[in-house]
């Protein structure tokens, strides 16, 4: 396998690894994962104060994983791009799998 270039990698981390550094945030795509929503329905949903959906919102869609679209005075927000939650499950799987390893070996001792 090539060795990605740094510079690459910094971008990665900077838009990607830092939008998704925040669970809230991951909150928030996984229940756009199901569709449009506005800041106040994912400010219901997640327990969360709409201030505070608002500013992660703001982030993810300055990184480009969110869009929004205006109807009028309400702002309905969905995923810009579906594949960011194959790619959260997975990272999800990987990490029951590292734990599940992890319980295995100390089990052992």
């Amino acid at each position: 396998m090539p060795i990605i270039p740094l510079d690459e990698l910094d971008l990665l981390h900077t838009v990607m690894c830092q939008a998704v550094g925040e669970p809230k945030r991951i909150q928030i795509l996984y229940a756009l994962a199901d569709g449009e929503m506005n800041v106040g329905a994912l400010a219901e949903l997640l327990a969360t104060p709409q201030p505070t959906i608002s500013r992660h919102l703001a982030l993810l869609r300055q990184r480009g994983l969110v869009k929004a679209q205006r109807d009028g005075t309400s702002i309905s927000y969905s995923l810009s791009e579906p594949r960011l939650i194959t790619v959260l499950d997975t990272m999800r799987q990987i990490l029951r799998d590292v734990l599940e390893a992890q319980s295995s070996v100390l089990e052992e001792c």
